[in-house]
């Protein structure tokens, strides 16, 4: 079998020419028509006055007292301009919604204004409104002391001129992209001249949580909150919360998710929040053209619900001061979520996170035509159980598709641009997890993690892995399946059910010198150095694979510019039909051809 001789790629990615639907992502603008309602409507604005009733456009009220006032159905209109405000919480199913076309932007900081010069030449502020936090208990000073020290746990944030500094430990580490906090004092201190400058230290936990509990002299309603056009940014925890009853041990969709049902953001745009962009409880979730960017680990995190969905959001910069012995994710979904769907979504450019990760006894996942580079994992599946993925687009992630200790893991149709697919199962129950405890009981029983699908993926290398695949050391270049070497006898068999039709495409000469890892199997090899081998030792998986054998430059339209679709087609099998019944929108792969894209 020969291997495709191609040369090394050149640069790759201008985004807006990888798009798996053709968009549009992220936030769209708006003259925003005010919804009929059998409530009452609220205008507010950044020079609203408390003692206006905010009941018409020319008297608008503080969004405080809007707040404190609004009943199930009532609308909240925002009039351009910065709200600094927070730690809201409302009861009641509202919509919030911007006045026309104007821009209301809500930050967590207050403008820093009163300096003292020291004699050393560094500024300092009194700050009374500080986050400090202490390092959690799995943090441990000869572990994790040097690449993640114990300031970096602290909320607070300090901007000049919108520009984040950079947390140092003290003084002596300042410069001018810098501050340090002392907390017994309650100062903070920078080394740049305040003078001219703007300068705004976070005040605020959270813009606005949608609580549970009854505030405001209103109970819970259980109608989810709906917020429109709105930027949060600057916020020292999180900037939205949606709360919920969680599962604390495995249990079933009728238990959680119900006591606030129908939360929608759309249009919105989170930013610079230390730790997380939103955490989000309850059913029938929608979350729909956002930007979330900048945050300190995850970006928007899915708790305990039924059918959310997350579409046509950019997702970018999360774990931004790369906090290393945790796990984060620029999407998370958590905690036996049902039916969360994840489709046509950018997720880009986080490097020290995954890309979107389900995990802790999900089931029915939908993950399709989103577009995912520069991740450590693209798409990752642990502890669940059922998904089916497609149509996507991995782009330069050490792992595309990594499934882990689940079962039924359905992969069609994807793209993967050096991006590794990772199959695999250890020794993981809740009776051995001394960290995570009850969560791997969520888990199907290790004999029982199997089931998976693979066909018709497009999977592409043409540079060496320079990173391992997880925790093992394994010397392959594009498919992994993989088990624990102490379960080979009580676990023997195959974690994937069905593989075939799929592409292999080795560029060059600079890539790892196997092409496909597998066990356990009935062959007593492991490694397979191409797919003659691959096929001779197990013929029931992959008959119908190819290694293809193409011209120079013929595989995709532009790679150098993110562009994956193919210049010719690879017709291989066809997508299922319960694949194509999935979505009410367009599907994007195609229905003869290996990969996300059709050939056009």
């Amino acid at each position: 079998m020969k291997k495709l001789i191609i040369p090394f790629a050149l640069l790759l990615p201008l985004l807006a020419f990888a798009k798996p639907s053709g968009g549009p992502y992220g936030p769209q603008a708006h003259s925003y028509e005010i919804p009929k309602t059998d409530g009452q409507i609220y205008y507010v604005a950044p020079d609203g006055l408390k003692s206006n009733n905010g009941q018409s456009l020319e008297t608008p009220t503080t969004i405080e007292k809007a707040i404190s006032q609004v009943e199930t159905k009532d609308i909240i209109v925002l009039r351009g301009g910065i709200y600094r405000t927070g730690d809201l919480q409302i009861s009641q199913g509202i919509t919030m919604i911007p006045y026309r076309d104007e821009k209301p932007v809500f930050k967590g900081t207050q403008i820093a204004d009163k300096w003292e010069k020291q004699k050393n030449g560094l500024w300092k502020t009194h700050w009374d409104n500080l986050f400090p936090e202490n390092a959690p208990g799995w943090w441990s000073r000869s572990t994790f002391g040097k690449t993640t020290p114990p300031y970096l746990f602290n909320y607070d944030m300090v901007f000049i001129d919108g520009k984040l500094l950079k947390t140092v430990g003290w003084e002596g580490n300042l410069d001018e992209n810098s501050f340090c906090i002392d907390y017994e004092q309650g100062n903070v201190y920078i080394a740049t001249d305040p003078k001219n400058h703007l300068v705004e230290i976070t005040a605020f936990d959270n813009a606005l949580t949608r609580t549970i509990k009854t505030v405001h002299g209103k109970a819970n309603d259980k109608v989810g909150i709906k917020i429109y056009g709105i930027t949060f940014t600057q916020y020292a925890y999180r900037a939205l919360e949606v709360e919920g009853t969680e599962g604390h041990a495995p249990t079933t969709p009728d238990k959680i998710g119900k006591e606030v049902v129908g939360s929608r953001l759309e249009d919105v745009t989170i930013s610079y929040c230390s730790r997380t962009g939103g955490y989000f409880r309850g059913d029938d979730l929608v979350i729909r053209n956002c930007l979330v960017s900048d945050t300190g680990y995850e970006g928007l995190y899915v708790i305990s619900s039924q059918n959310a969905l997350l579409e046509n959001n950019i997702v970018t910069h999360t774990n931004i001061q790369n906090i290393e012995g945790v796990f984060p994710t620029a999407v998370k979904i958590f905690n036996q979520c049902d039916k969360a769907i994840a489709r046509n979504n950018l997720i880009l450019d986080n490097p020290n996170s995954s890309g979107i990760w389900y995990d802790v006894g999900n089931t029915n996942g939908l993950i399709y035509n989103n577009y995912i580079e520069n991740t450590p994992n693209g798409f990752f599946f642990e502890i669940s159980r059922g998904a089916k993925c497609f149509g996507n687009v991995f782009v330069n992630c050490d792992t595309g598709i990594f499934v882990l200790n689940s079962c039924n893991v359905e992969i069609y149709n994807n793209t993967l641009y050096n991006s590794v697919v990772q199959i695999m199962r250890n020794g993981r129950t809740a009776e051995n997890d001394n960290t995570f405890g009850w969560h791997a009981a969520t888990a199907p029983t290790i004999e029982n993690r199997n089931g998976h699908i693979l066909k018709n993926n497009l999977m592409v290398v043409d540079k060496k892995r320079t990173k391992t695949p997880y925790w093992k050391d394994l010397d392959t270049s594009l498919l992994i399946v993989y088990q624990d070497k102490e379960l080979n006898e009580t676990a023997q068999t195959s974690l994937v059910k069905e593989a075939d039709s799929n592409v292999f495409v080795c560029m060059g000469d600079n890539f790892n010198k196997n092409l496909i890892y597998w066990t356990p199997s009935k062959s007593e090899k492991e490694k397979f150095a191409t797919l003659t081998e691959f096929q001779t030792n197990l013929p029931e998986f992959g008959l119908n694979s190819v290694e293809q054998i193409l011209p120079i430059g013929s595989l995709f339209k532009c790679k150098e510019l993110g562009d994956f679709h193919l210049t010719k087609p690879i017709e291989k099998d066809f997508v299922p039909a319960n694949i194509k019944s999935l979505s009410k929108i367009p599907l994007y792969t195609p229905a003869n051809s290996a990969g996300a894209y059709s050939f056009n």
